[in-house]
């Protein structure tokens, strides 16, 4: 009587403790929401992120620093290093502008801005 009492409460915990372990593990990972600050007032950063754009959806994927080598060409205004770029380009990953792709050549990854509809396909 003891032996079956003892033996459903350890079961009953330890099936508890399994479901919400998966449950915990099963669900998507948050969003990261830490505020990623441009360094630019915002619609300086809007105009500057505009212009990113549309070099990465004219030119197709586009490494990080070729990016800066476009971004140089066509002149932006407000792009003051590639530091700068480089966190305004995260700053327009954080707001669903761009993707980030990842090509895995022989041991060695190389990674692609690409615009979001461009990385479902």
């Amino acid at each position: 009587m003891w032996g079956i009492g003892a033996s459903r409460g350890v079961g009953g915990s330890s099936i508890g403790c399994v479901s919400s372990f998966v449950r915990y593990f099963s669900r998507k990972r948050a969003e990261n929401l830490r505020k990623i600050n441009p360094k630019v007032p915002p619609q300086e950063a809007s105009s500057i992120a505009r212009s990113l754009y549309d070099i990465v959806k004219q030119h197709g994927p586009l490494s990080v620093s070729n990016a800066w080598i476009h971004a140089k060409d066509s002149g932006i205004s407000g792009l003051n290093s590639k530091t700068h770029m480089k966190l305004m380009l995260k700053w327009m990953r954080g707001r669903k502008m761009l993707k980030l792709l990842c090509n895995h050549v022989g041991s060695s990854k190389k990674f692609f801005l690409s615009l979001p509809e461009e990385a479902k396909n």
